[in-house]
């Protein structure tokens, strides 16, 4: 199976994704939040660029399944 620069940067995007869920159900804490605020346009982008990523990444089950 062939990997590119997408599937790399997507992959690290929803891992940060995943993190902050984590966070949030264990701790109560959004790192995001923290980071840049609540209902900012940078953590709307941030939520936006996990979800297309998460997206993105569904490819991946028709792409193990050629190999």
């Amino acid at each position: 199976m062939k990997h590119n620069v997408m599937d790399y940067t997507a992959l690290t995007i929803a891992v940060i994704g995943a993190v902050n869920w984590g966070l949030i159900g264990f701790f109560g804490f959004n790192l995001v939040s923290w980071l840049f605020g609540s209902g900012t346009w940078m953590s709307r982008i941030i939520y936006a660029l996990v979800g297309l990523c998460g997206l993105y990444l569904l490819s991946f089950f028709s792409r193990i399944q050629q190999s």
